[in-house]
């Protein structure tokens, strides 16, 4: 799967099925290792669409991946990263990640935050290789989670 057929664009209401379909994909194998559903599978994604923080990755005009970022005071913060379990390791999550990179260059933002859940260990190796450090670890809703940093990469050309 190319990258360069990716398409990214803002989610509609009409995509809110295939959005819940792809976060129900990305993280349930994680359900038996956190012992209840991660974050992101409990989240209201009409909501979301209609505050503007979500944007999908399409392919051949399926949704492959999906973000939910913002603008926070200090930093753009990504609260979700989700690509179906088949276009992972194509390239569907670095394209987002651009994405987001571009949205907090138009927001003024020079820094992106997210976290993963400890027991997460395929983001934990993901992120630092996308250039995230991890700042803490920490307690929060009741899950263990993994923090991380990183300076926006502007987009090239």
């Amino acid at each position: 799967m190319s990258e360069h057929r990716v398409q990214i664009r803002p989610a509609i209401p009409a995509d809110v099925e295939a959005i819940r379909g792809c976060v129900a994909a990305a993280y349930e194998l994680y359900v038996a290792r956190i012992g209840k559903k991660p974050a992101p599978m409990l989240d209201d994604y009409e909501r979301l669409i209609a505050d503007g923080v979500v944007s999908i990755a399409t392919l051949d005009g399926e949704v492959v991946g999906a973000i939910v970022a913002w603008p926070n005071e200090d930093h753009f913060y990504v609260d979700n990263i989700a690509v179906l379990p088949a276009a992972q390791g194509t390239g569907v999550g670095t394209v987002l990640l651009d994405h987001v990179d571009a949205r907090a260059v138009d927001a003024g933002r020079d820094e992106v935050r997210l976290y993963t859940n400890v027991t997460m260990v395929e983001n934990i190796d993901f992120f630092p290789r996308r250039g995230f450090t991890e700042t803490h670890r920490a307690a929060d809703a009741g899950y263990e989670r993994v923090y991380y940093s990183r300076p926006v990469f502007p987009p090239q050309g």
